[in-house]
């Protein structure tokens, strides 16, 4: 009898822990703001996280990470501070003959967050709403988004990272992939979102790495070229989780064999409404979009 009690306790035990949402299923259908959704919001800002949050229907969290000079793990797309969207610490603009004075690998991550991201207009996204913010630390937007899922009591949102690197940017704009992956991994790991985490790249030697050393992360691999289906995932090495083209590559047959493999094709980044019901008539496993308002708008 005590035995047969001990058993239903930790079966009772092992139920509660699913049940805090530590065990969640990939989303049927993956609609994922691009970098927050920088139509709406200052691009990978903890602001462009929480507002996606709010509109319901997206599913997943898409951003870009880089490493700083000091080994911290920065939400940001691009290699170099950007004169587009970026004034420096006193409100100036970043003139266009800097563009590379300000390499994220460069820097140390206490002198890139006085940096203002948000508050220049940015002409590619006249919607964007301007506030000054600056570029997070990836453990502090972990920290912010969970933090809101608690608070608020939302389901659990999926994050999907991509590592900026390339072979050209081997200690140039980044370490070397062994060290762009372990960094990343223990601000996941740490935070506890392993189970939630997509990881991206065009780079393959990142995901190479996940596939090998932490084979229960999920892996999406980024292409835009004129490859087949079968090129890519031979190039690759192995089968991802996720395909992830851009989005003018995606085809019926392109679908039909990713699905055949069990490889989910989202494709990226389609932003009006016609293109994005096109590519969920395709029958897509989600869609990346700088406009998260306009992607749940499409049946």
């Amino acid at each position: 009898m005590n035995l047969k009690k001990t058993a239903v306790i930790i079966l009772l035990a092992s139920l509660a822990v699913k049940s805090q949402g530590q065990e969640v299923k990939f989303p049927t259908f993956s609609a994922e703001a691009h970098r927050g959704g920088r139509g709406l919001m200052p691009e990978n800002s903890i602001e462009a996280m929480l507002n996606a949050m709010k509109i319901d229907g997206i599913t997943t969290l898409e951003m870009d990470t880089h490493i700083s000079k000091d080994d911290k793990v920065v939400v940001t797309h691009d290699d170099y501070l950007s004169p587009a969207f970026m004034l420096t610490p006193d409100g100036k603009d970043i003139p266009a003959t800097d563009a590379r004075k300000y390499p994220i690998f460069g820097m140390d991550y206490a002198d890139i967050k006085q940096f203002d991201l948000g508050t220049k207009y940015f002409a590619q996204f006249p919607q964007q709403q301007k506030i000054k913010t600056h570029l997070p630390l990836l453990s502090d937007l972990i920290d912010a988004v969970q933090s809101d899922i608690k608070h608020n009591k939302r389901k659990q949102f999926f994050y999907n990272i991509e590592t900026k690197c390339s072979e050209g940017g081997d200690g140039v704009t980044n370490p070397n992939p062994d060290k762009f992956v372990k960094l990343l991994m223990d601000v996941i790991i740490k935070k506890k979102i392993s189970d939630f985490v997509v990881i991206q790249s065009f780079d393959k030697r990142t995901i190479q790495i996940i596939h090998e050393k932490y084979p229960k992360i999920k892996t999406s691999f980024l292409v835009a070229n004129k490859k087949t289906y079968e090129e890519n995932i031979a190039d690759l090495g192995f089968k991802p989780f996720i395909l992830s083209p851009l989005w003018q590559m995606v085809n019926e047959e392109l679908v039909k064999k990713a699905h055949a493999d069990g490889v989910k094709i989202i494709p990226w980044t389609a932003n009006t409404l016609a293109d994005i019901q096109k590519l969920k008539a395709l029958q897509v496993d989600g869609i990346i979009s700088d406009y998260p308002d306009i992607l749940v708008q499409a049946k």
